[in-house]
This record gives C-alpha cells, sequence and structure tokens, in this order.
C-alpha cells in the first residue's frame, strides 16, 4: 500500500515535544493515544474528550485515553499511514486522506452533491449504502473506522471581496485539503494548493494563497479572522472527519472492551452530528464578531458554479473505479 511508509511515521510516533494533551495519571491495562490536528477547543477536540470520558468512566479505569491535539503528534496528512502502521492506537483524520488508496471517498466532495443536511445524514448513517462501502474499504489500509465526525459545508475564504462565482477564482491561488476539491478549483479557472488544516493560517497569513477552503467551525477554532477577513457561503461540499484505530491492536482488545468503546463511538458521533448545525451558527457569530464579512451567494451564482464543476464528477468516475460508480449511485439516488 503506497500509503503507508511504516519506518518513517513510527520514527515520528515518540516525537512530542512541549505541548498539552489530555491524559490520565491512573495506570490502566490498556491505553488509547489518539492524534488530532485541531485544537482541544474545537468540537472535534471536545467530542474526543466525550469519547474519553465515556470510554474511562465505563471501563473504571481499565482504559485510559490520551489526546494529542494540534497535531503535535502527526499532521493530517500522515494520520492514515500513522494508524495503520499501528506507530499509535487512533488518529483522527479528514475523510479525503484516504484517497490515494481509495478514490472513493471524496464521493463527499463532488461539488454540490450533499447539498441538504437530509441527505448528509442519510450518507453517514452506520451501514448507509455511500458509508458502509468506504468503511470496509478503509479496513484494507489497516484501520478500522470508529466513528464519523461531522465538519459541516465546505466554505471559501478570502480578502477584500467574496469569491462570488468562478469568475473571481480565475488565476488566483485556493488552499485546498483534498485533491477533488482541487479539480473543483482547476475547473473554476484557480490553482489549488494542498496545505494542512494545521498549517493553513501561517498560508493565509504569508499570501501564500490568496482563498482557503475550510469548515467555517475551523474558522472560530483557528481564529482565522486574523488573517482573513470574508467568508462566502458556497456549502459546495460535505466535510467529514473520520476516528480509526489499528486494526490489530482492536482485534487484540478483550470483547468487552471493544463494546465499551464502541458504545462511547456512537454516542460521540450522534452528539456531534446533532449539533453541527448550532455549531455553523455559532461560527459565523463569532466570525461577524471579529469583523469578518459574511456572503452568500445568490442561486444564479450557485449556478455558475455548477456549470464549470461537470469536469469533476467526470474525473471521479474514472478514479474511483467500481466501487465509486457504487456510491455515486446510492448517493444521487438520496
Amino acid at each position: 500500500m503506497k500509503l503507508f511508509q511504516w519506518a518513517a511515521v513510527a520514527a515520528l510516533a515518540f516525537g512530542v515535544s512541549a505541548g498539552s494533551y489530555i491524559h490520565s495519571a491512573s495506570a490502566a491495562d490498556t491505553t488509547l493515544r489518539i492524534s488530532l490536528q485541531l485544537p482541544l477547543t474545537s468540537h472535534l477536540g471536545q467530542n474526543l474528550t466525550l469519547f474519553k470520558e465515556e470510554v474511562e468512566k465505563a471501563s473504571k479505569g481499565e482504559i485510559a485515553v490520551e489526546i494529542y491535539d494540534s497535531a503535535q503528534l502527526y499532521k493530517d496528512k500522515e494520520v492514515p499511514a500513522a494508524v495503520g502502521s499501528g506507530a499509535i492506537e487512533m488518529g483522527v483524520a479528514s475523510l479525503t486522506r484516504y484517497v490515494g488508496d481509495i478514490p472513493a471517498v471524496d464521493i463527499f466532495y463532488q461539488p454540490f452533491l450533499f447539498d441538504k443536511e437530509d441527505k448528509v445524514r442519510a450518507a453517514v448513517a452506520k451501514g448507509s449504502a455511500v458509508r458502509g462501502p468506504l468503511d470496509e474499504a478503509i479496513k484494507d489500509t489497516g484501520s478500522t473506522v470508529l466513528w464519523w465526525q461531522a465538519y459541516g459545508g465546505a466554505i471559501m475564504l478570502s480578502k477584500g471581496a467574496p469569491v462570488k462565482t468562478p469568475a473571481d477564482m480565475v488565476g488566483k491561488k485556493a488552499r485546498v485539503f483534498g485533491k477533488t476539491l482541487g479539480d473543483f478549483v482547476k475547473a473554476s479557472g484557480g490553482a489549488p494548493t494542498l496545505i494542512s488544516g494545521s498549517e493553513q493560517y501561517l498560508a493565509y497569513q504569508r499570501g501564500t494563497v490568496d482563498i482557503g477552503m475550510t469548515g467555517v467551525s475551523g474558522v472560530k477554532s483557528r481564529k482565522l479572522w486574523e488573517v482573513m477577513d470574508t467568508i462566502t457561503i458556497t456549502n459546495h461540499a460535505d466535510i467529514e472527519f473520520i476516528v480509526v484505530v489499528n486494526t490489530d491492536f482492536w482485534n487484540g482488545l478483550p470483547d468487552t472492551h471493544k463494546k465499551l468503546i464502541e458504545a462511547a463511538a456512537m454516542k460521540a458521533e450522534a452528539d456531534v452530528r446533532d449539533r453541527m448545525s448550532q455549531i455553523e451558527a455559532d461560527a459565523y457569530e463569532a466570525a461577524k464578531a471579529n469583523g469578518m464579512t459574511i456572503y452568500t451567494p445568490s442561486a444564479e451564482e450557485i449556478a455558475a458554479w455548477k456549470e464549470v464543476s461537470q469536469p469533476v464528477y467526470d474525473t471521479y468516475k474514472e478514479k474511483a473505479g467500481e466501487l465509486g460508480a457504487k456510491v455515486l449511485s446510492a448517493a444521487q439516488g438520496l
């Protein structure tokens, strides 16, 4: 598997410098270390804290959960390899980080495919015709999916003016966090640059890119209003993170531990999904309170974005193979 260079990632596993992480002081039979690229104050960090509390309480101290936030151990792009190789027990990664081995995962980045919350919920439901095959495919990378974390719709960030139509993208450099989003930028006339979430603040600050793509909750948790001043609410993709555990490690756990971990994972998944609308609303309010302009494109402007997007679907069909065709058909049928 080309994604997994075991020796390289294993060398990183214990390279933690001074920094905070949540850990349990008491001795435990089993320790779950989780790598997270976002700050612990982010909603994904809070979601991991909920999981930690549930697991440690249910296991009566037999399982300890340690959360290493803010990419202390691994950047987002390194998590699949680190978990798949066993260098760390668990990690949180953007779903698109598996696209190198499983191109079909970028179904959620097909432009404007998941434009309503009910479609997203149906697609991400455990065992659904969209999510189920993807979870199974990820097992081949050495990792098992425990739960999905909602991150909301993709927005665009800019300085000075909103990104209203593809014409505003032409000739501009745009931060993306997945190859398919890069294809979307290219189709719109821009130049994509793949930048990890933990590195985007500096990229905007230094002018490495002109436009950014992220979820609005990331604007709040990373204080991106300090380096960008405008949000365009395109919601052109659904951003999903997944929490994965090394499969060999998982298979070696007692069934009682597996059951309580799974129960905590399902509680965490439901909690973050149910709170996503409010999380986004709060983030927009925080952005406005910190001086950002929020722009909502008109129906005609969204239509212009959709018009240039067909090549993205064509590329996906070419690269994602049989699995991609299967999940695309399921998604279009929602």
